[in-house]
C-alpha cells in the first residue's frame, strides 16, 4: 500500500509539502498542489482524511446559503466559488434556504458545531451571534451579493446605486423621459439601492420622480410578466421599463410583445445582471453586467482568509460593472 513517501518521490517534494498540500491546502502554491495531488493518484495514496482533518482542527467544509437556487444570476456566483474552493481543497456545502431565517441559523449551526469551518451568505442577514466571533474580532463569515455593510465580517457588492443610475441615464439619453422600473423585493437592499440609483438620474436631468411608475416584483420572470401586462394596458404608457433584473425583463419583455408592442420601436426594456439568456432575446437585452463568477471567487477566498487568521480588519470589496447596451433599448417613439 502506498504511503505519503510515495507520494513525495512521485511528486518530487518534500513529505512535509505533501503533508501541508493535504492538510492546508491554501498555504502550497496551486502548482505544487496539482504536483501533488497528481501524484496522490498516480501511486494510489489513500490519506486517512478524518484524522488529516483532526490534526489539522479543520473540516475544509464551507457552508453557502442562498435564498434561492433557481436564480441564474445565483448559480453563476455558486459555480465560482466552487472552482475557487476546489483550488485551495475545500468543499462547499450549499443550501437552498428559500431566505428562511430557521434555515440559515440551522445551517450557521454547521459552523458553530465544527461541521464546517465558516460559512457565506448570500442575502443581508447575519445568522450567528458574537459568541462565534474569532481572535480577530472577525465572523467566520463573508456576505456576499445582497450586504450588510456594518457587520464584522467581509463583505463582497455592487455600487447597486450607481449602476442603475447609469442604466436610467442610458435610458435619458435615448429621449426617453417616462421610464418605468420593475422592482425587486421591498426587503432587499439591492432594491433599495437601485431605486435610489434611478431617481439620482432622474433628478440630475431634472425630471420629476413619478411614483406611478414603479411596478412590484421579485426579481422572478412571473413578476415581470405581471408587471408588463399591466404597463401594456396603459393610456399613458412609458416609452421605457428598466427591470431591477433580467428575468423580470425577460418577462417584461414576453407580456409586452403578447400585448403587439414592438421592442424598442414601441418599448424600450433594461434589466440587470447579463445573465446567459439575455443576450439571447428577442431582441437581445441591454442589461448592466456584474462579474458573477468573481463574486463568488472573491468571497471564497476572502472566507478562507478570515478561517486561517489572515485578515484583521473586515474588507469591503467593491465590484466593477459594465452597462452592455443591446437591441432592447432605442430611441423614444415621438407621437
Amino acid at each position: 500500500m502506498a504511503n505519503i513517501r510515495d507520494v513525495a518521490d512521485s511528486a518530487g517534494v518534500s513529505v512535509a509539502t505533501v503533508s501541508r498540500a493535504l492538510q492546508q491546502p491554501e498555504r502550497v502554491s496551486p502548482k505544487t498542489r496539482t504536483k501533488v495531488m497528481t501524484a496522490v493518484d498516480l501511486v494510489g495514496y489513500k490519506p486517512n482524511l478524518m484524522a488529516v482533518k483532526f490534526r489539522s482542527g479543520k473540516t475544509h467544509n464551507l457552508v453557502v446559503l442562498v435564498p434561492t437556487v433557481a436564480n441564474v444570476f445565483f448559480a453563476r456566483v455558486i459555480s465560482g466559488m466552487q472552482e475557487t474552493a476546489a483550488e485551495l481543497g475545500y468543499s462547499i456545502l450549499l443550501a437552498n434556504t428559500l431566505g428562511n431565517p430557521d434555515i440559515e441559523s440551522h445551517y450557521a449551526k454547521m459552523v458553530s458545531t465544527s461541521q464546517a469551518d465558516g460559512l457565506i451568505q448570500l442575502r443581508a442577514l447575519n445568522p450567528f451571534d458574537n459568541s462565534m466571533i474569532n481572535d480577530n474580532g472577525l465572523l467566520p463569515m463573508v456576505n456576499a451579493c445582497e450586504v450588510i455593510d456594518e457587520g464584522n465580517y467581509p463583505t463582497v457588492s455592487l455600487d447597486n446605486r450607481a449602476a442603475a443610475k447609469a442604466m436610467t441615464e442610458h435610458l435619458l439619453g435615448l429621449g426617453h423621459t417616462r421610464i418605468a422600473m420593475i422592482k425587486g423585493p421591498h426587503s432587499s437592499p439591492l432594491t433599495q439601492d437601485r431605486l435610489l440609483g434611478y431617481k439620482d438620474a432622474l433628478n440630475d436631468a431634472n425630471i420629476a420622480f413619478d411614483d406611478s411608475l414603479l411596478f412590484p416584483g421579485d426579481f422572478t420572470l412571473q413578476a415581470g410578466y405581471n408587471a408588463g401586462v399591466t404597463i401594456a394596458q396603459q393610456a399613458d404608457r412609458p416609452t421605457a421599463v428598466f427591470c431591477e433584473n433580467d428575468e423580470t425583463a425577460i418577462g417584461a419583455m414576453q407580456a409586452l410583445k403578447q400585448a403587439g408592442l414592438r421592442i424598442p420601436e414601441d418599448i424600450s426594456v433594461a434589466g440587470f445582471d447579463d445573465i446567459a439568456f439575455s443576450a439571447f432575446c428577442d431582441p437581445p437585452l441591454t442589461t448592466i453586467a456584474q462579474p458573477a463568477e468573481e463574486f463568488g471567487q472573491t468571497a471564497v477566498s476572502l472566507l478562507i482568509d478570515v478561517i486561517n487568521g489572515k485578515i484583521r480588519k473586515a474588507p469591503k470589496v467593491i465590484m466593477p460593472f459594465e452597462l452592455i447596451a443591446r437591441g432592447s433599448t432605442g430611441p423614444a417613439r415621438i407621437v
